[in-house]
């Protein structure tokens, strides 16, 4: 039986034991150019070359030229995406779901859990005899239910719209529900925490920002490309809302000549770096994508995929069917 394909299409350096890990295993490993963020790293053409026979793609975020349909169709073996990172927005789910294909990432807590602190300081401290703000979450999943929780001991009024959450969630964090156009224009500080998905995209563009009060700050930690940066800048060059902390935009890094450079201190900026914590980082993701990569060759079911949905009909095409 020939040994098992595996494409690292944007390799790290801290990778570097899960590579041996896999070729012990008896795994043959191609990989990808390291420049994974920028236009130098591998084209689509290429990825899809280096992706023919593949059963397993794995590595970290990758900018340049996200994980479509083409690509995943160069191989009709290929079992599982896997990603070291928490967001999977750089591979096309959606196409990988209809393909049979699982997609699985690294919800390490050290990561998330440090989006959830790293935001808290976006929204500053509340002193004695102070009134207290309102906090608008937009998103109440791991990230955005960690901040609430954080929160109570701050008696502030939290509201939270998340059309994918039970109420019961919302009862069990003391946040309040509400719909968007509520939040936005209720909120003091309102903080994005989504998924990047068809529907999430650009969902905070200059329409909903009109709605926000002329004082409130926008927080994005979440994906540059779910608000709409230009939008966004506008409404900060016109004073129309206090100001902006962003982490993540819509472009990575930030252009040099982004305007959002040149706002003073209408916005707080920092590189994608807000969950920057103790025990964060690739490691932990890289360790889960490997277990994760063996089991599906196994025939198994890893324990972090992404696209449920897809497991009944994975099973039945690869369940139980080792490479090995």
């Amino acid at each position: 039986m020939s040994s098992p394909k595996v494409f690292i299409f944007a390799p790290v350096e801290e990778a570097r034991d899960s590579h041996m890990r896999l070729e012990a295993e008896g795994c043959q490993l191609s990989l990808g150019k390291p420049a994974w963020d920028t236009p130098d790293g591998n084209g689509e053409p290429e990825l899809i070359r280096m992706a023919q026979g593949a059963h397993a793609l794995m590595g970290t975020s990758i900018r340049n030229v996200p994980i479509g349909r083409k690509i995943m169709e160069s191989s009709s073996e290929l079992r599982i995406v896997a990603k070291y990172t928490i967001g999977v927005d750089d591979v096309d789910v959606e196409a990988a779901t209809e393909m049979g294909i699982l997609v699985c990432h690294g919800p390490t807590e050290s990561n998330w859990g440090g989006v959830a602190e790293g935001t808290i300081t976006y929204v500053g401290s509340r002193a004695d005899g102070y009134a207290g703000i309102t906090l608008g979450l937009v998103g109440l999943g791991r990230i955005g239910s960690r901040i609430a929780t954080l929160l109570r001991p701050w008696n502030m009024r939290i509201l939270a719209t998340d059309p994918c959450v039970p109420d019961a969630k919302f009862a069990e964090h003391g946040v309040t529900r509400v719909d968007l156009p509520t939040l936005l224009r209720e909120s003091d500080v309102v903080s994005l925490h989504v998924v990047l998905t068809r529907e999430t995209r650009h969902m905070i563009g200059a329409p909903e920002l009109a709605l926000m009060k002329r004082h409130a700050i926008l927080i994005n930690t979440s994906r540059g490309s779910c608000v709409h940066e230009p939008a966004v800048i506008e409404t900060l060059l016109k004073g129309e809302i206090g100001g902006a902390a962003l982490d993540v935009f819509e472009r990575e890094p930030l252009a040099l000549d982004s305007q959002l450079r040149n706002l003073g201190d209408r916005v707080l900026l920092s590189p994608h770096v807000v969950s920057n914590n103790v025990g964060s980082g690739l490691g932990p993701g890289i360790a889960w994508a490997t277990e994760s990569v063996l089991a599906a060759l196994r025939g198994e079911v890893p324990d972090n995929v992404y696209n449920k949905d897809v497991i009944p009909r994975w099973r039945r095409r690869f369940g139980g069917k080792s490479l090995w």
